[in-house]
């Protein structure tokens, strides 16, 4: 679980590390804050340090306050291979249970994929 910055992914590189975790937190706050400009510098960086993990040979995931709309779009990034949004699940579970919040993130995300 590491920022998406170069040097942090090399690191994870060097010491042998088969998958890495960017933080997704920043982004997400600058989107729920309506940040446009700092959210589009924050995703800039996320889908950059995505590029570079793959080109290190690292599987790469990302988590921290994802919600559909965060993972629709991040979902069109090519070398995401994983998204923890176990947390936002079980929140939206609460108002339309869990098969549905499944559904509807499993949608989600097939958008993003397929734009």
């Amino acid at each position: 679980f590491i920022e998406p910055d170069e040097a942090a992914i090399a690191m994870a590189a060097k010491l042998g590390a088969p998958v890495v975790e960017l933080h997704t937190g920043a982004w997400c706050d600058a989107v729920a804050q309506g940040e446009g400009m700092r959210a589009e510098m924050e995703h800039a960086r996320l889908v950059e340090g995505a590029e570079i993990a793959a080109r290190s040979g690292l599987e790469v995931h990302a988590g921290h306050g994802l919600d559909y709309a965060t993972a629709r779009r991040l979902a069109r990034a090519p070398h995401f291979v994983e998204f923890n949004i176990g947390h936002f699940l079980i929140g939206e579970a609460v108002f339309i249970g869990l098969e549905a919040a499944i559904r509807r993130m499993r949608a989600a995300m097939d958008e993003g994929r397929v734009s």
